[in-house]
């Protein structure tokens, strides 16, 4: 999971609605070592991106 946030582009992240700000707080969250945990819809919209 971590690997797929972090590999997302802003560009992408914004055609599936989300703000600029959302992905960059998952981005640092994906980068350090912690555990983290993803909303519902913010973890729906994921599976549909990875599925696309």
């Amino acid at each position: 999971m971590r690997q797929k946030i972090l590999s997302i582009s802003y560009t992408e992240w914004k055609e599936m609605g989300f703000s600029k700000g959302t992905l960059h707080y998952l981005k640092q969250n994906a980068a350090s070592e912690k555990p983290f945990t993803l909303n519902k819809h913010v973890r729906e919209r994921l599976a549909e991106w990875e599925a696309a």
